[in-house]
């Protein structure tokens, strides 16, 4: 492993503990029956839905960085790669909790643009990756 993968990956790791805190933070809403989250189904629905894209990319962009490191790339392209794997568990997650943070919000508001652009980075890392992987 790369000295660059290897930082990333502690990075990313260490944001393991920030989902924990969101999972322990959602739990206690629910058991506390906290106003703005049990009586707010967009609000609920969208900070679950951060909670679990959130757990489920970081996963998944520590496994993108075992393969980045299989991939013959250069400088740029790997440094878009890593950056894409990286960006989308920050940034999807983020949109669906900032387009809801007001406890009154019916739907979301514009920052769920967040969610589509994570979504991209996604999208470029994995294929940028993939097909490069297959090459």
């Amino acid at each position: 492993m790369t000295p660059e993968t290897q930082s990333t990956a502690g990075v990313i790791l260490l944001a393991v503990t920030a989902v924990e805190f969101g999972g322990v933070s959602l739990l206690r809403f629910l058991s506390s029956r906290t106003a703005g989250y049990v009586d707010n189904p967009v609000r609920r629905a969208l900070f679950q839905a951060g909670h679990a894209h959130a757990g489920v990319l970081v996963i998944f962009a520590l496994l993108g960085l075992l393969y980045l490191d299989a991939a013959v790339l250069g400088a740029g392209t790997r440094a878009l790669v890593q950056t894409c794997l990286v960006a989308a568990p920050i940034l999807m997650p983020l949109g669906f909790f900032l387009s809801v943070a007001n406890p009154r919000a019916e739907r979301p508001n514009r920052l769920i643009a967040l969610v589509y652009v994570g979504a991209a980075a996604l999208a470029v890392g994995v294929v940028t990756l993939g097909v490069n992987l297959l090459a």
